[in-house]
């Protein structure tokens, strides 16, 4: 009896992530309006179009003054109030009300704080201040540009864009920000075996996991879900949704079909359509993942394999169709965030695999460190075990065991 082997070189991760983002390429920039834009990647600098503050401006509420007066009982001469131009002049002798953030008045060089100050109520005549402290020149006055100068660079390419970032651009403003869009990704299951949630079960029937899965997953990760549904194990059925998704989307997912029975039919139609990159990669879960291009009227299509199984098919949708869509959306370093962990248990190794194993962080403040610890059963099948998991823990290829407390490297794929 002949033993079917695959056609494809077994890749390591590192080597297939090192492949799958030489083929991922940024989009071309977009105008966004600020309303759309956040956790956009800019594609190009912000320059402030003005000096910030424009003009010198109060810090406090209180009195603008001659700082070289110092204490003494003045006249009240006007009041400014933040928005208004004064429209007077502060002569040696006198002083004006000023709240915080109006313009410093033509004459005034100081602001004394209300604080320091007494006001004294005339009747018909001028109301008169009494200062009662001395001042330098420029106290309590923000300068022009003191906070940011004409033509500085408020925001560099490659930032991601959030609250902050919004106010920066607001300042300098801007309504629209020119960043990288969010990469379309389609998503496709796979399996006469497979039927939609909500409909009853028939015979050797499941219901798709899959799609639900991964169509949140790329909206958390940054990308705009396309849902392309069920097909069934036919080539006619599946190269058809492989043509849509490669229309629709800059990215296609697809989960189930990539082992190597009858009816995987996946790789074949990947092979027809373009170029497939890797096949197998030396990994526990997800050996068989599949990545390949395709070219669609001119533009460059990423598509990833995916296999069948719910956790397998997660793992490596984190692992590299993550890093791709991060990269094509601008980011500088796109891969999964890594950091080191001890573990809160014994875990078991595999001798013939690297594993990504399925584990909840915490923060240990005592320890000051991470603690990992496993969501149990790590069956490829088993959906619960990612259920609270929010990271991959790296475990190397060798028999034995890791014991508890030892360090391992831990890759975040949600919020500790």
């Amino acid at each position: 009896m002949k033993k079917t082997q695959s056609k494809y070189a077994m890749l390591s991760v590192e080597d297939a992530l090192q492949i799958t983002l030489a083929q991922s390429r940024p989009l071309s920039p977009v105008a966004l309006p600020l309303s759309q834009a956040r956790g956009a990647i800019l594609a190009s600098d912000i320059t402030a179009r003005e000096p910030l503050p424009p003009f010198p401006a109060s810090t406090k509420d209180g009195y603008a003054v001659v700082a070289a007066d110092g204490p003494g009982e003045y006249p009240l001469i006007g009041e400014i109030s933040a928005g208004a131009l004064a429209d007077f002049t502060v002569e040696p002798g006198t002083v004006a009300y000023i709240t915080t953030g109006a313009p410093l008045p033509e004459g005034a060089d100081a602001v004394v704080m209300i604080e320091e100050t007494e006001r004294f109520e005339n009747g018909q005549a001028a109301a008169t201040v009494r200062i009662n402290c001395s001042v330098q020149p420029g106290a309590d006055v923000r300068p022009v540009g003191i906070d940011v100068i004409e033509g500085q660079t408020v925001l560099a390419a490659g930032e991601r864009l959030d609250s902050a970032e919004f106010g920066l651009l607001a300042t300098a403003g801007f309504v629209e920000a020119p960043v990288y869009p969010r990469p379309k990704v389609a998503v496709l299951s796979t399996g006469d075996e497979l039927i939609e949630p909500g409909e009853p079960l028939g015979p050797g029937q499941i219901r798709d996991s899959n799609r639900a899965m991964l169509l949140a997953a790329i909206d958390a990760a940054g990308g705009q879900p396309v849902d392309l549904g069920i097909s069934g194990d036919s080539q006619a059925a599946l190269e058809s949704r492989i043509q849509e998704g490669l229309a629709q989307a800059d990215i296609l997912i697809s989960s189930g079909g990539v082992s190597m029975g009858e009816l995987d039919l996946v790789q074949p139609l990947l092979e027809h359509a373009g170029t497939v990159h890797f096949g197998r990669v030396r990994m526990k879960p997800g050996k068989p993942i599949t990545f390949a291009t395709a070219d669609y009227k001119g533009k460059r299509r990423l598509v990833f394999g995916l296999p069948g199984n719910p956790v397998s098919s997660l793992v490596t949708f984190y692992l590299f169709a993550v890093p791709a869509l991060r990269k094509m959306a601008g980011w500088r370093n796109p891969g999964l965030r890594r950091v080191q962990a001890s573990l809160a248990h014994q875990l078991p190794l595999d001798a013939f695999r690297p594993e990504y194993h399925r584990a909840t962080l915490r923060w240990d403040d005592e320890r000051s460190c991470f603690i990992a610890a496993s969501t149990g059963s790590q069956a490829s099948s088993r959906l619960l075990s990612m259920r609270t998991a929010n990271a991959l823990l790296a475990l190397p290829q060798r028999e034995g065991t890791l014991a508890a407390g030892e360090s391992v490297d831990a890759l975040l794929i949600g919020e500790i």
